[in-house]
């Protein structure tokens, strides 16, 4: 069956993804740094392209992957940015950080644009890797007058949701010419971590 109708909708997800990128700065990472609770928390996320790329590129290699990868890859994710955002709270050090989030997205749109094939496992953990690093920014940034468990939920939801678009846009866009655009934009994910690592 031909999924034609879903795919203009999900086209525009993607432009709008991109357009965002042109008009966000390099490694935002101040969304929410002011407030407390769940809406700044769910918000966080969204204002910084590097985060809101990584998470789309996750879900869009999971569902290049399919089978177990569409559940077990975005958990994967979740599960470490979340210990990653505690340590971040505590203030716990993590070397490299913003590097690290940069690589990110070199890597996991590189793993798109190829649509590179790895057993499950090894998709989870290299995802739960790069997801300390994005899990760190955001607990380090939390607000003192944060409810850290509002917003910690907050930020753990905006993820997930950031999944759900990328696997949705993955899954719907298998056939045709959605194929090359999901790896477009896997090029295109790539390149921007490239752009922010060259400004760190």
């Amino acid at each position: 069956m031909r999924l034609i109708p879903a795919k203009p909708l999900l086209a525009s997800s993607l432009t709008i993804v991109f357009a965002a990128a042109l008009a966000s700065g390099a490694s935002a990472h101040t969304f929410g740094a002011e407030g407390a609770g769940f809406a700044q928390g769910f918000a966080h996320p969204f204002g910084g392209i590097d985060h809101l790329l990584a998470m789309v590129a996750v879900g869009l290699w999971a569902a290049q992957r399919g089978g177990r990868a569409l559940w077990a890859v975005p958990a994967a994710f979740v599960a470490m940015m979340a210990l990653g955002g505690i340590a971040g709270a505590l203030g716990l050090t993590l070397p490299l950080v913003e590097l690290g989030i940069a690589v990110s997205l070199v890597v996991l749109g590189l793993a798109v644009t190829l649509s590179i094939r790895l057993p499950v496992a090894a998709s989870a953990l290299l995802v739960g890797l790069f997801a300390l690093f994005h899990g760190h920014a955001h607990g380090s940034e939390l607000p003192e007058t944060a409810s850290a468990l509002a917003y910690g939920i907050g930020f753990v939801a905006a993820t997930a949701a950031l999944h759900g678009i990328g696997i949705a846009t993955g899954v719907l866009l298998k056939r045709d010419a959605g194929r090359l655009l999901v790896r477009l934009g896997g090029a295109g994910i790539a390149a921007t971590g490239l752009l922010l690592a060259t400004t760190l």
